[in-house]
């Protein structure tokens, strides 16, 4: 068996793995959340179990989940999810007698002992992605995972009711099957490939408070995986509130009864697993950031038009899985670049940060609910101010990413009018800083380069098309430079911090007069460091009159190979168009 092989072998057995751990958690949260109901013996009693079941679930991902990211870095992740999946075993044993004897305190302590085997298991099964799949096929393996991970819940949640309802007085039964599942689980987790350790030495932190800190310190020296991780926060907080409302939107709104309130929250979720499979699939073989602002777009207009108060119920189905839908291409990008970005030494502890961090989201989110409920607002009108707040998310991200903005049109005219194809992306991905030469061709084509790659980008372009006001918009969006003197120098810091910048090149020719200049500003641009040189060439498909066809017909980029120098066949000028 190739490597290949076994990594896509192993892929697949964490899928599953991941898959039976989120199928357990929520069967064991639903079937011990009805146990206690039927247990209560007042009202007030009755009313504490839902959010008591949700909370000593999601508490051990607060404190937690650090460790489970030292433990993801100081070990093979394979074996911290073994580990995890024999701990499942003694829990579900520990539920069997609990339930048993309808213990409801050992009941509530299986949830929480759950909880506290999610967030050990969290850091290495989002870690072991980037390690079992090459980096074009990331996105993609996040849309599997999110999918399988929701339908999961979905499945997991309505398995835990009828496990209620066919054992009731005979609990155990019900464990029993929960157990068997837990070695089904364990059985996955032994096919995942084997890793190395990535970080033998790392030390441990007892303060996770003070680990968590000193790791948002580190990640927010790299703005775009900051940004990540609070877009990451952001989804998991506006899941919570939309869910919660869900709840009582059915009740008193729609005045549905409690299977078709159900239906509503598992609507979300099938559609949050569908987008992201859509999302992983539609991504072309990179991150694509352009899916992000998309995302957010969706789950502004969906989450404002469940605002209406005239809504019928099969309608509100609709735009809670559109809702889910749209917010599964915001998430994939994001997971992928939290995956992608930090360093494979570190990778574990910033994805333990992001999910301590993500259950702050869903925390804030039952403070959030609870104030809007308590100012009188309708259900229909929390949706409204989801809706308000994910604009303003919007808005804050084309400030501060304008560039994602550009993507998602890219994306749109790629999928649309264009068939983009990419040969040698891999080239491009595999290098730290690259200095991208492309032939002479035109601002359109420009854009088609930047549509083929994730890389961060710098095009260096000519100051008179810079400067054109239908142009200068896409420019800045683009991160381009005008032609002048500051621009070489902003290029070389960007190749130094591992970023691309693209000229273009035509040979024989002189910009400004100065060809013997540019020769000496392109070696200055790699002078004695380790950036890369790599063609790009662009095809110009024709009609059959010998015209240049732009619309509906497939563009081929090609990376050619890196070269560490420009070699003398090479000395032509830079001729920087966009």
């Amino acid at each position: 068996m190739t490597s290949r092989e076994g990594s896509t072998r192993g892929f697949w057995a964490l899928i599953v793995t991941q898959f039976q751990g989120a199928f357990s958690d929520n069967a064991l949260k639903a079937l011990v959340t009805f146990l206690g109901l039927a247990l209560a013996a007042t009202h007030a009693e009755r009313e504490r179990v839902v959010p008591l079941v949700g909370l000593l679930f999601s508490l051990p991902f607060i404190f937690f989940s650090m460790a489970g990211g030292w433990l993801a870095d100081r070990l093979s992740k394979r074996a911290v999810s073994l580990g995890v999946k024999i701990f499942e075993l003694g829990i579900m044993a520990f539920a069997w007698f609990g339930l048993r004897h309808e213990h409801l305190p050992m009941a509530f302590a299986a949830v929480a002992l759950m909880g506290v085997h999610s967030a050990f298991f969290g850091p290495s099964k989002y870690g072991l992605l980037p390690e079992l799949l090459p980096e074009h096929r990331l996105s993609w393996g996040n849309g599997i995972l999110e999918l399988g991970t929701f339908l999961a819940i979905i499945l997991g949640g309505a398995a835990g009711g009828l496990l209620y309802q066919q054992f009731k007085g005979r609990y155990e039964h019900a464990a029993l099957l929960l157990l068997a599942f837990a070695g089904i689980g364990l059985a996955a987790a032994l096919a995942i490939t084997r890793v190395p350790a990535a970080n033998p030495g790392k030390a441990f932190r007892a303060n996770f408070l003070g680990d968590l800190f000193s790791q948002i310190g580190r990640i927010r020296r790299d703005r775009i995986l900051w940004l990540a991780v609070l877009g990451n926060t952001y989804f998991f907080y506006l899941g919570a509130l939309i869910l919660q409302n869900a709840i009582l939107f059915g009740a008193d709104t729609l005045r549905v009864d409690e299977f078709r309130t159900s239906c509503l929250q598992a609507a979300l979720a099938v559609g949050i697993g569908l987008g992201s499979f859509a999302a992983g699939c539609l991504s072309g073989g990179k991150i694509e950031y352009g899916l992000v602002p998309l995302g957010a777009i969706g789950m502004t207009i969906f989450s404002g038009a469940l605002g209406v108060p005239i809504l019928g119920y099969r309608a509100a189905l609709l735009l809670l899985t559109l809702l889910g839908f749209f917010g599964g291409f915001f998430i994939v990008p994001i997971c992928a670049i939290m995956q992608h970005r930090p360093d494979r030494k570190e990778r574990g502890a910033v994805l333990a940060a992001a999910n301590l961090l993500s259950f702050v989201g869903i925390a804030l989110a039952s403070g959030v609910f609870w104030l809007l409920r308590a100012a009188d607002l309708t259900t229909s009108q929390v949706f409204l101010a989801g809706a308000g707040m994910t604009l303003a998310v919007l808005l804050l991200l084309s400030v501060l990413l304008p560039d994602a903005f550009l993507r998602m049109l890219l994306w749109g005219y790629t999928h649309s009018l264009v068939r983009l194809r990419v040969e040698g992306g891999e080239h491009l991905s595999a290098a730290k800083g690259a200095l991208l030469v492309a032939e002479r061709s035109t601002f359109a084509d420009g854009l088609l380069i930047l549509a083929a790659t994730d890389h961060p980008l710098r095009p260096i372009m000519a100051r008179r098309l810079y400067d054109r006001p239908w142009i200068r918009l896409f420019a800045k969006s683009a991160r381009a430079l005008p032609c002048a003197p500051r621009a070489l120098r902003e290029a070389g810091v960007a190749l130094r911090e591992g970023e691309a910048v693209l000229v273009w090149r035509e040979t024989g020719a002189a910009v400004d007069g100065e060809p013997s200049a540019w020769e000496r500003r392109l070696g200055r641009l790699l002078g004695n460091s380790d950036v890369a040189r790599i063609a790009v060439q662009i095809d110009a498909p024709s009609d059959q009159t010998g015209r240049r066809r732009l619309l509906f017909r497939a563009r081929t980029v090609r990376f050619g190979r890196p070269t560490p120098r420009p070699h003398a066949s090479d000395r032509g000028v830079v001729h920087t168009r966009g």
